[in-house]
């Protein structure tokens, strides 16, 4: 049986009994009303009269998810126009027409071809009319209708997270938020209860609820301790229908971690702590390590180690490892055993950080005690003091003790020391210890002006166990003596003029002394007594370390005496007063009427335009090396012209000597002898000047052998005055030879040949009487053993 419906004005809908019909439009009752209906049929009009249906439709209802094997049958279309002859069809139009929703065109029944989801489209407009068949022409309007997909309960709640992460601080109050799930339904909110979801736990009690309506998941359970149990999982349920019977669901699990607190104060896991240390420890080196547990984790488990009480407070210290949490136990001071073998330390962890709110559970902090034990090691000796300064002068005999150092072995065996100088320190053997009892004792004499310091170090070492051995410094300051005399500070060599007057300045004379003088020197100078009385000059002492040179006479004539040597003493006020005689050169010079030197017999050495002494010796030098040269061409150009004497196996041409002299000339055999060049006092006496004529005959002189120790200068000085007073010596233009080979060593000869023939030990001393230079030597070779034993 079908139900027949009106759309717009002359559709009629025929809907099965089982199909949801909704009235939208206004419900009539009675009888209808006449109403007039246009009906257009080709170019006439005519008013046509007809009675309104008691209901109006326009919208229709299908179920979604069929699951029937034939079309879901919708409604049917006929018109008032079909008389049933076959002339009308019916079209439909519009969302899923001829896919969707099909029409039978003659019926006018439109069914549905497939399954519905009003998920995916919950409203479906469509439009119907009425054509003929013949004509093409509709017979009715075109009408819109609504089919509307109603809801069934197909979706299942889904939650927004698969899964959740939530973190809350342990020991948290009953009823803390954790965190809120959120689950959606796809199906119809407005129809039924297909979409009204409650939320419900299926796992995580005691410890957590969630309410039903908002998802929001809290603490059900007081005190909830990290320590004990840090993760939760958590699995909420999702139910749609209002959470009846029937309705679907899902789920989500939620993932809680509880975060730490500062809830457990530290605690040592033993109340004492055993520690060996060996008395040779170091400063800053580790002793032991101890750790207080803290169940806390993080900055809740830092701990800050102490040491409040003990016996060793100032001799150790403790830090902490920061990466570990431990308690470094470290040496701050030297250990001894001998001075306290045995150490108690009461050590303190406390929290760095504390919560408030948790102090009820207790003073976060403890203490236990540490005992350090200090064991023995074998040390070196100890000398009493760090360094040692000692004094003694300069003038005390050998092997005179001049101090002594002290050193104790630091160990209970208290093992016997014995003394030793280091040689390093020490290379010239001047001084020696008693290897005994310490006491160091001079070995050579010593001289303050030569080295003031002796710097040197003491080794003491266990007779036992040399290796145990330690070093002191000793400083030795040698004390002034007056053993030198003072001298002149320069070395002086003045003139005067030959026109000089009486009482006349002409020098002043300074003075020098190597000792030490602690009040200052006071120097007197006076004229040697030979000279006191005989001499044309007079000194005069000014008092304050220095003295005067005046003439004695008027005038002075340097073709009688050029030069004078005036000797003078020098005292000094120390005790023993040393002095010495110094000797000053004064020369006789012409000078003008200002007193300006013009010329004298030395004018080379003092003017101060002319040539030094060392500049004409080395000028000398070079001419003799010149001539010298020019001798040794010309004999080996004559010896290349002359055929070999002797042509044979054995040539004996090497022993041969060639004394060729080219001399000057033809004329000039005998104007310069080249030996004497070689040696000064081999001169030929029977050879006479060539160069001038001579009036009176001159027996040649003979120049005196020089005397040994002689120096340069007073042989050049003789040799000069001897050829200023020679009446037979070339003129002042020609060459003037003052050669001078010098003395033999003082040491003489230092041959070995001799040494093998002797049967016992070489007694070097003999080498200490050659001077300085061979004062090393002679301690290389007769010093004896420094250290002698008491």
């Amino acid at each position: 049986m079908a139900t027949e419906c009106l759309l717009g004005r002359q559709y009629a809908l025929l809907l099965p009994l089982q199909s949801f019909l909704t009235p939208l439009s206004k419900r009539t009752s009675g009888f209808p009303e006449k109403e007039k209906v246009l009906v257009l049929s080709g170019n006439s009009r005519r008013e046509v009269h007809r009675s309104k249906r008691s209901w109006m439709w326009n919208q229709f209802f299908l179920l979604e998810e069929y699951t029937g094997t034939d079309y879901q049958y919708v409604g049917k279309l006929h018109s008032d126009q079909d008389k049933g002859d076959g002339s009308l069809k019916y079209i439909l139009s519009g969302d899923g027409a001829g896919d969707l929703f099909i029409i039978n065109e003659n019926t006018g029944d439109i069914q549905a071809t497939k399954r519905l989801d009003r998920e995916e489209k919950p409203v479906y407009i469509l439009r119907a009319q009425a054509i003929n068949r013949r004509t093409g022409r509709p017979v009715e309007p075109e009408s819109e209708f609504i089919i509307k997909i109603h809801d069934i309960n197909d979706n299942e709640p889904m939650f927004t997270k698969d899964v959740y992460n939530a973190s809350i601080p342990e020991m948290s109050d009953v009823g803390t938020f954790v965190v809120q799930v959120t689950a959606t339904d796809a199906d119809d909110p407005t129809y039924g209860n297909s979409a009204k979801v409650v939320y419900s736990i299926l796992q995580g009690q005691p410890y957590f609820s969630v309410e039903s309506e908002t998802g929001i998941i809290k603490t059900a359970l007081l005190n909830m301790d990290r320590e004990n149990r840090e993760k939760y999982q958590v699995v909420i349920q999702a139910k749609d229908m209002g959470g009846q019977m029937g309705g679907l669901s899902g789920t989500t699990t939620v993932n809680i971690t509880l975060t730490d607190v500062n809830d457990n104060p530290p605690r040592f896991p033993q109340s004492t702590y055993q520690f060996r240390a060996p008395e040779s420890t170091p400063p800053d080196s580790p002793v032991g390590r101890i750790k207080a547990n803290d169940a806390d984790v993080d900055e809740n488990a830092e701990i800050e180690y102490s040491i409040t009480e003990g016996d060793g407070y100032d001799m150790f210290g403790i830090t902490t490892d920061k990466d570990t949490q431990e308690g470094i136990i470290t040496v701050k001071k030297a250990l001894d055993f001998e001075n306290k073998s045995l150490y108690i330390l009461k050590v303190e962890a406390t929290n760095t950080h504390v919560d408030p709110r948790f102090l009820y559970l207790g003073p976060f902090k403890d203490s236990a005690t540490v005992r350090i034990q200090v064991e023995d090691v074998d040390e070196p000796p100890v000398f009493s003091r760090p360094a040692y300064i000692m004094e003694v002068k300069e003038d005390v005999p050998i092997n005179s003790v001049i101090g002594t150092v002290t050193a104790q072995d630091p160990d209970a065996a208290k093992n016997p020391v014995k003394y030793s100088v280091d040689r390093h320190t020490d290379m010239d053997r001047v001084f020696n210890i008693n290897s005994g009892n310490g006491s160091i004792f001079t070995s050579k004499p010593l001289d303050r002006e030569t080295l003031l310091w002796h710097n040197i170090t003491v080794i003491a070492a266990e007779i036992n166990n040399p290796k145990q051995s330690s070093r002191v410094p000793v400083f030795i300051k040698v004390l002034d003596v007056n053993d030198n005399a003072p001298e002149f500070a320069m070395f002086y060599e003045t003139f005067v003029c030959e026109n000089a007057k009486a009482e006349q300045l002409i020098q002043t004379l300074s003075a020098v002394d190597k000792d030490d003088s602690y009040s200052g020197h006071q120097f007197s100078f006076s004229l040697a007594p030979e000279a006191a009385s005989s001499s044309n000059f007079t000194l005069q002492d000014n008092r304050d370390n220095t003295a005067g040179i005046f003439t004695r006479k008027t005038r002075y004539n340097r073709h009688e005496m050029s030069t004078y040597f005036l000797p003078v003493v020098i005292s000094d006020n120390e005790y023993p007063i040393q002095s010495s005689t110094e000797t000053v050169t004064i020369r006789v010079c012409a000078c003008d009427h200002r007193g300006k030197m013009l010329s004298c017999n030395a004018e080379a050495l003092i003017h101060p335009t002319g040539l030094s002494t060392g500049a004409l010796i080395a000028i000398l030098l070079c001419i003799i090396i010149l001539l010298v040269t020019v001798v040794l061409f010309a004999a080996l150009r004559r010896q290349r012209k002359k055929e070999p004497l002797i042509i044979s196996k054995e040539d004996i041409r090497d022993n041969i000597v060639s004394y060729n002299d080219e001399g000057g000339g033809e004329e000039d055999t005998q104007a310069f002898d080249i030996g004497t060049l070689r040696n000064p006092e081999a001169i030929d006496d029977n050879k006479l000047r060539r160069d001038i004529v001579p009036e009176t005959l001159f027996m040649p002189r003979r120049t005196a052998t020089a005397r040994d120790n002689t120096d340069v200068r007073d042989f050049i000085n003789q040799r000069l005055k001897e050829n200023d007073t020679d009446p037979t010596a070339p003129p002042y233009d020609s060459l003037a030879t003052y050669a001078y080979e010098g003395n033999g060593s003082v040491a003489e000869s230092l041959s070995s040949l001799e040494s093998v023939t002797t049967d016992g030990d070489q007694d070097y001393d003999y080498l200490s009487d050659w001077g300085p230079r061979f004062k090393k030597l002679a301690d290389m070779y007769g010093a004896m053993d420094s250290d002698k034993d008491s």
